[in-house]
Parts: C-alpha cells; structure tokens; sequence
C-alpha cells in the first residue's frame, strides 16, 4: 500500500441515483482516518446530493451537475468546476464514475496532483457475488491501508430528530413504510414493485397493532390515495419530508419495511433495521448493504429466473411474479422473526 503524500484536499465525483451516492460515502470515514480529519472532501454529484450532504461534517461542499450527458461545452456547471478547480486544485481525484462519455473529459480537465478510478486507473472487475460498497473500495487499495478501508461503511446524517418529531408529531416507537419506489411513476413494467394492493393489506393489518409512518416522494400522490384509508395510528409522511429529514425519521424508526430502493440504502446506512423485498435485483451486489453495526433482512422467494434486472431476459418478463409471489405472510413472519 502506498499512502499518498501531503493530502489535504480531495474532490470525488459520484453522480449516480440516491442509492449509488449512498454506497459511496463508505470511503469518507477512510479518507479522513487515512489523510486527517482536517482534509477537505468536496463532492461532484446529482442534485440530490446537495440535501444529502447538508449535514455531514465530512463534507466540505457540493458541486451539482443536472444534465450528467451535456458535454463540457455545453454544462455551464462543468466549466464552474473545472474554473473552480484552476484557482483551487485539488491535491487528489477520485472517479467513481464508469460512464466514459459522461464524466471522463471533466475528470481530465479538473486540476488535481493525483486522480484515481476511471480513466487513470485500471477498472476494478464487479462481479454479482460482491456488493458494490466492496467493488468502491477496491479503488482505494493502494492508497488506503486495507484495516482503514475494511472497517469503513456507507454512513448519513441527518437533520436534527426532535425538530422533526415535533413537526410531524411522530410517536416513540414506529415502523417505517415505504411502498413506493423511484418508477412508481413510469408506464412501463416496474419490475421491482410490490402490488399495491398487499401494500394496503399489510398497512391495515400491522396498523392495528403498530405505529406506522408512511414515506414516499413528491407527486406520488395517486398512488399512496390508492392506499387509503388508513387508521389513526398512520402517519402519512409522503411528499412531506426533505432528504435530510428522511435521513432522521428512518434512523429513530424500529424498522423500515421497503422495495430495493433509495429508503433502503438510507436505512442500513443509519442502522435501521431493514425488510427489503427483492425480486429482480440482486442483494449481494445492490441491496442494502450488511455491516456489523446494523441487520438486513431480505425477503424474496428467490426463483429461477431472478435476479434479472441487469440481464438481457428481463425485456422478455411481462409479469414480474417474483415480487407479486411475496405474499403479506411471507412479510409479516419475517418481521415477527426479527422481533
């Protein structure tokens, strides 16, 4: 391992969904255990990344690109940072971005002593029997001693919890809900969905003895009306929420019930106990990631034909059994078993 001289400023590019950015800021603990903690880490990322950050003190700043595709002469945010970045270089560069075209030319163009991840280093090989938190840290094998990088996992801060609790009147003790996920909205098969309809059983049958709070996204609003009506003891949180308050409301829930989405990745990145019902996709690479520090348990009737989403067969599927088969039992039993 060859520790890298007289880091004091790092910029790292991750662009990719909510789950993707979560998965990354595993390495944040390692740089600064490995380089100091008065190193500055700016980040280059989607919009969503500007709220995710809001609280975390490893963070110096955000840098947002909108439109990933547009080339450097046509993204006015580009050429923000690349003009940043004369005035400012960085003494490191970290490319978590394997999309070429995207991010390449601003990786090159950014002044940085040493860059590392795509193109200046060699692709690390992904397989589907490793988790993409451990496919991100491979990066760092070389310049980041291998107990610093082995005991460093995906973590979030949130907003503060009590504002949040009074805000939105949250009981003591509650388990998250979160039905939707990031095609709710799309006409296509969303092949990672449960059927609402076993959502609004399992929300009638667990509000009758549990707290629950219910989360989801702006504009989702036809879909959580199809979920209704719900009892007294649901909050329905959907639209109401910012990210960082997202982040707090998961992280003092007992539980999160969820598809393979962005909820779920927050979850075991603050601890929370997650039930994460898996189809299409593959746990051990893109599921909620298992630590030491939390429990993740995966519901899924595991057929033949999954996983598939990042296959070629998958554009054959005209009904996604392999969620619509979890059936409210499957999920309540897995509950009462990690009770």
């Amino acid at each position: 391992m060859k520790k890298l001289d007289n880091i004091k400023s790092i910029i790292i590019i991750r662009s990719g969904a909510l789950g993707d950015t979560v998965y990354a800021t595993s390495i944040l603990d390692a740089l600064k255990a490995q380089y100091g903690e008065t190193t500055k880490i700016d980040w280059i990322g989607a919009p969503s990344a500007s709220s995710l950050f809001k609280h975390d003190p490893r963070v110096n700043q955000v840098f947002i690109i909108k439109h990933r595709k547009f080339p450097i002469y046509l993204s006015l945010e580009k050429r923000r940072i690349i003009s940043y970045t004369k005035k400012h270089p960085y003494d490191l560069l970290i490319n978590l971005e394997s999309n070429g075209p995207k991010f390449n030319p601003l990786a090159k163009a950014i002044q940085a002593t040493h860059k590392i991840g795509y193109p200046f280093t060699e692709p690390v090989l992904n397989t589907n029997s490793r988790h993409m938190v451990e496919y991100i840290k491979d990066y760092f094998a070389h310049v980041i001693e291998e107990e610093v990088l082995k005991n460093s996992y995906p973590k979030l801060f949130g907003s503060d919890y009590s504002s949040s609790e009074k805000k939105f009147s949250l009981p003591n003790k509650y388990i998250v809900i979160n039905p939707s996920n990031s095609h709710t909205n799309r006409n296509k098969i969303n092949y990672r969905a449960w059927p609402a309809e076993k959502w609004k059983a399992l929300i009638h049958r667990l509000s009758q003895e549990k707290n629950l709070v219910l989360i989801g996204d702006k504009g989702e609003e036809s879909y959580f009306d199809s979920l209704k009506p719900f009892n007294k003891n649901v909050i329905d949180l959907s639209g109401k929420t910012n990210l960082p308050e997202l982040i707090s409301v998961i992280s003092h829930a007992s539980s999160i019930i969820t598809t393979d989405t962005g909820p779920a990745h927050i979850a075991s990145a603050v601890n929370t106990l997650v039930h994460c019902l898996i189809g299409p996709t593959n746990p051990n690479s893109t599921g909620p990631y298992k630590t030491p520090h939390n429990q993740v348990d995966i519901i899924s009737k595991n057929l033949d034909c999954s996983p598939c989403y990042y296959l070629p067969h998958i554009k054959t599927c005209t009904d996604n059994i392999c969620m619509k088969d979890i059936s409210v039992e499957d999920v309540l039993q897995n509950i009462q078993l990690k009770l």
